[in-house]
């Protein structure tokens, strides 16, 4: 066999190798994703329940019951996170901008009709029945798997947008939520561990411990808890 013939079959293997690596990679990559959404931590919702877990792999626990308070535009948030709310919003409009709560508490009914008319719109766009929904699933929750129904999570917009706009408003709390308890719930880049596109404007509360840990080292409550089991 001449030289030439071995340095072929030689950077041949190596190539097939790499190949093979590489792949084992992706794999390993997936299962830790996809280990990150299907985290069983079914008890933090009776123990901690600002840390309970809703996605598209974990549900609304079967007991969950939620004492609401009422916003004063009509919309609802679980009782023990309004003080805490109330606060982070006073300290905003300190600052000189008009942040409002624009979506909080929905029931399963409500999420059912918000997931309908998501999915109708991805539909006209001309994507095929199963492809709309799956389209839809990234921006609103099925029913049952939405944290709105926990009424721990808050979509905040500009109350005026002749004042300030939307995006001042999310930028402030982006910086200053953690120290409410309240943390930026699906930030860029994540989409693969939190299954739903970057929401700019839904905030989430998990208590000033995680808050700190998750928005400083810019992870995700998925990923804050994987690293809390261990």
């Amino acid at each position: 066999m001449t030289k030439n013939v071995k340095s072929r079959r030689a950077k041949g293997r190596k190539r097939s190798f790499g190949w093979v690596f590489g792949l084992l990679l992706i794999v390993l990559i997936a299962l830790a994703v996809l280990r990150l959404g299907k985290l069983d931590l079914g008890f933090l919702h009776k123990e901690q329940w600002n840390l309970t877990l809703v996605n598209s792999y974990n549900a609304v626990p079967d007991d969950w019951k939620v004492e609401l308070t009422e916003l004063k535009n009509g919309e609802k948030v679980d009782s023990r996170i309004y003080p805490y709310l109330q606060e982070m919003f006073d300290d905003c409009r300190s600052d000189g901008l008009l942040p409002i709560v624009k979506s909080s508490y929905r029931t399963a009914e409500d999420q059912q009709k918000i997931f309908d008319e998501k999915t109708a719109e991805f539909a006209a766009a001309g994507y095929s029945g199963d492809d709309a929904r799956e389209q839809a699933n990234k921006w609103a929750a099925k029913p049952g798997y939405s944290e709105h129904q926990l009424g721990l999570a808050v979509d905040i917009d500009s109350e005026d947008l002749s004042v300030c706009s939307n995006e001042a408003v999310w930028e402030w709390m982006e910086a200053h939520c953690a120290e409410y308890g309240f943390i930026l719930r699906y930030p860029p880049d994540k989409e693969d561990v939190t299954g739903c596109s970057y929401e700019p404007w839904h905030f989430r509360y998990v208590g000033e411990e995680a808050a700190k840990a998750i928005m400083d080292r810019g992870i995700t409550l998925e990923e804050y808890l994987a690293g809390q089991k261990k």
